[in-house]
C-alpha cells in the first residue's frame, strides 16, 4: 500500500464542523453546540455554545449562548472573564477586541473595560496600532485613543500589513504608509496586502505582483495571484491552480482545480474531486482522499471524511 494514502487521525473524524488549532485548542461543533478541543481530542471546554470564536487570540475567544444572547469572552479553561453584555464580539488584537452595543462599536481590553466607547460606525481589528474607522461614507484610520490620525477620505481602506495598506480611491487601489501618504499611487484596480515584501495586484486584465516601492517583480500574467506565505505564492492560470517563487519562476505548474497556501511545509489541494497535500516541489505527501482538507496549524489540519471532521498530522514534523 503506497505510504502516502495511510493518514493517521490523531483525532477521529466525528465533528459537524471544526475550526484551526490555536494555543493548542480547536473550536468544534457537534449537532449544534460548540466547545473547544486538546490535540488529543478532548474536550477541555464542553459543547454548549450557539456561537463561540473559531479560535483564541490573546488567551480569549468570544461566545454567545444563543441567537438574542448577549456575547461574552471565555480564557481558555472555559472560565467566563468578561461576562456577557454586547450585541456582537469578535477577537482580540494587539491587546484590543471591537464589541457592539446597539449600533455602535467601541474597543474593549482585556478586562472588559472599554479603551474606545461605542461610538464608531465599522468594526476592524487594531493591526500595527492602526484599525480602520468610517465617517460620512468614508474611510480612515483611528488610534488606540479613538481619534482618527488618517482623517477619512478613501471609499474602501485595509488593515496594515509590513507597514502598508491598500486603500481605494477615486476608482483605483494605491498603498499609504501609517501618516497615510500614497507610498504606491493608486493605480490598481484590485490590490491584496503585503505578505513577504511583495503584494498581488490587479492591472484591469492579468494579475502580478508588486515591491514596497510599487515596481513590478512579477509581471501581470495570471488570472488570479494570492499573498506568498513561506517563499510561494498561489496563481490561477487557465482555471487551474499552480504556484510561483518570488523571482515569478512557476515552480509547481498550474494543475489543481484548488489550492490553498502553505504552512508548515504542506499545502493543500484539490484534484478532481479529492484533496491532499503536497510539499513545496509538488510532490503528494499526503495523496487526494478527503472530501475538505485545511492548512496545518500547529501541528495538526482540519480534514473532512464521510461527512464528518476530523484532524491528521503533519508527515513532515514526525
Amino acid at each position: 500500500m503506497d505510504p502516502k494514502s495511510v493518514v493517521e487521525f490523531v483525532i477521529a473524524p466525528q465533528f459537524d464542523e471544526v475550526g484551526n488549532f490555536a494555543q493548542g485548542l480547536a473550536s468544534v461543533r457537534i449537532n449544534f453546540k460548540r466547545g473547544y478541543i486538546d490535540k488529543m481530542g478532548q474536550f477541555v471546554i464542553q459543547p454548549q455554545y450557539d456561537r463561540a470564536a473559531w479560535k483564541f487570540t490573546e488567551g480569549l475567544a468570544w461566545v454567545s449562548m444563543g441567537y438574542g444572547y448577549k456575547f461574552g469572552y471565555i480564557d481558555t479553561t472555559g472560565k467566563l472573564v468578561i461576562e456577557p453584555q454586547f450585541d456582537w464580539a469578535w477577537r482580540f488584537s494587539e491587546g484590543l477586541a471591537p464589541v457592539k452595543i446597539g449600533k455602535k462599536f467601541g474597543y474593549i481590553d482585556r478586562q472588559g473595560k472599554f479603551i474606545i466607547p461605542p461610538q464608531c460606525n465599522v468594526a476592524a481589528s487594531f493591526v500595527e496600532g492602526l484599525s480602520v474607522e468610517k465617517m460620512d461614507d468614508k474611510y480612515g484610520y483611528i488610534d488606540r485613543l479613538g481619534q482618527f490620525v488618517i482623517p477619512p477620505q478613501y471609499d474602501r481602506a485595509c488593515s496594515f500589513s509590513e507597514g502598508l495598506a491598500e486603500v481605494y480611491i477615486d476608482g483605483k487601489y494605491g498603498y499609504i504608509n501609517h501618516q497615510g501618504k500614497f507610498i504606491i499611487r493608486p493605480q490598481f484596480y484590485f490590490a491584496w496586502n503585503f505578505t513577504e515584501g511583495m503584494a498581488a495586484i490587479d492591472n484591469g486584465r492579468y494579475k502580478g505582483y508588486i515591491d514596497k516601492n510599487g515596481e513590478l517583480v512579477i509581471r501581470p500574467q495570471f488570472d488570479g495571484a494570492y499573498p506568498f506565505s513561506e517563499g510561494l505564492a498561489v496563481v490561477c492560470s487557465g482555471g487551474k491552480y499552480g504556484y510561483v517563487d518570488c523571482n515569478g519562476h512557476v515552480t509547481i505548474r498550474p494543475q489543481f482545480e484548488v489550492a490553498w497556501n502553505f504552512t508548515q511545509g504542506l499545502a493543500s489541494v484539490r484534484l478532481g474531486n479529492k484533496f491532499g497535500y503536497i510539499d513545496k516541489s509538488g510532490h503528494f505527501v499526503i495523496n487526494p482522499q478527503f472530501d475538505e482538507a485545511y492548512n496545518f496549524n500547529e501541528g495538526l489540519a482540519a480534514i473532512k471524511i464521510k461527512g464528518k471532521y476530523g484532524y491528521i498530522r503533519n508527515p513532515l514534523s514526525l
